[in-house]
C-alpha cells in the first residue's frame, strides 16, 4: 500500500526537511504552508519525484482553508501519516501577551491540529495504520524564557496528543511530539533577534549564552529533528505512542 503523508509548513525549515525525509522513505508526500511560490520551488527537490508529490497552498490560522487542504488531500488517495507543524507565536512576555494572541495560537497549534486530525482517522483506522507527529517544542517539558504564549499553547498540543493516544492506539494509530530544541531555522532567528532587542548585546553574544545550555554545543540542523519524525511514521515505531521526544543535543534537563 503506497503511504500518503501531509505535511505543514512544508515550504522550509523542519517542516520541508519532514517532507524530504518520508519521500527518501517511499512516501507520497502533500505539502502545504502558506506562500504557494516558496512550496512549489521546495517541492521541486523532494526525493522520488515519480511518486507524485503534491503542494497546497493553505493558512493553518483559518479554519476555512484548512478544510479545503482536507478536500485537496483526500482528492489524492488515503492518508495515513500527518504531520502537525506551522510557525509558533510571537516571542514576548505572558504578562504582556493578550487575549487575541491566545486565541490565535490556539487557533493555529491546536484547533487545526484536531481538524485534521479528525479528518483523517477514518482513514487510518481502515487500514490500520496510521501516524500522528506534533512538532512542538522543548518547553512542553521546560517553558523558556520570553515565549509565553508559545509554552502555553505547546503544552496545550502535548496534552491533546497524550489522550489522543491513549483512545486510538489500539486501532493501530500512534500520536507522538518531537520536541526541537534551537535548531537553524527561521524561527531561531526570530528568538534571537528578539533577545537582541530586549538586551541589547549582539547577535554572537546571544548565540553564545544559547549554545552554552546545550551540551552538544551547536544548533541543531533541521534534517535532525525531521529523522526522529519519520522514525515515529515507520512501522518499526508501532509501539511507541503518546510520548514527548526531545532533539535538543541534551538541553533538557528533565527526565
Amino acid at each position: 500500500m503506497q503511504k500518503i503523508a501531509l505535511v505543514g509548513g512544508a515550504s522550509e525549515g523542519i517542516g520541508y526537511a519532514c517532507a524530504v525525509a518520508l519521500a527518501a522513505q517511499g512516501v507520497r508526500v502533500i505539502g502545504y504552508a502558506r506562500n504557494a511560490e516558496k512550496l512549489a520551488a521546495a517541492f521541486q527537490n523532494l526525493p522520488q519525484a515519480q511518486l507524485q508529490h503534491q503542494i497546497c497552498s493553505c493558512d493553518a490560522s483559518i479554519p476555512a482553508q484548512v478544510a479545503e487542504l482536507i478536500v485537496f488531500a483526500r482528492s489524492t488517495g488515503p492518508v495515513q501519516m500527518l504531520i502537525n507543524n506551522s510557525g509558533g507565536p510571537a516571542p514576548g512576555k505572558i504578562s504582556a501577551a493578550t487575549a487575541e494572541q491566545f486565541q490565535a495560537a490556539f487557533q493555529q497549534q491546536l484547533l487545526t491540529a484536531h481538524q485534521l486530525a479528525n479528518a483523517f482517522l477514518p482513514d487510518m483506522f481502515a487500514v490500520g495504520f496510521g501516524r500522528i507527529v506534533n512538532i512542538i517544542s522543548t518547553s512542553v517539558k521546560e517553558p523558556l524564557a520570553g515565549l509565553g504564549v508559545s509554552n502555553t499553547i505547546r503544552a496545550a498540543v502535548a496534552a491533546w496528543a497524550k489522550t489522543l493516544a491513549a483512545e486510538v492506539a489500539e486501532r493501530g494509530v500512534t500520536v507522538n511530539n518531537v520536541l526541537p530544541g534551537y535548531t537553524r531555522t527561521a524561527r531561531l532567528d526570530a528568538i534571537i533577534r528578539n533577545r537582541m532587542s530586549a538586551t541589547g548585546a549582539p547577535q554572537s553574544e546571544i548565540e553564545h549564552a544559547m549554545l552554552h545550555e546545550v551540551p552538544a554545543k551547536r544548533f541543531a540542523e533541521a534534517a535532525e529533528v525531521a529523522a526522529a519524525a519519520a522514525f515515529l511514521c515507520s512501522e518499526p515505531a508501532a509501539y511507541i505512542n503518546g510520548v514527548n521526544i526531545p532533539v535538543d543535543g541534551g538541553r533538557t534537563k528533565s527526565l
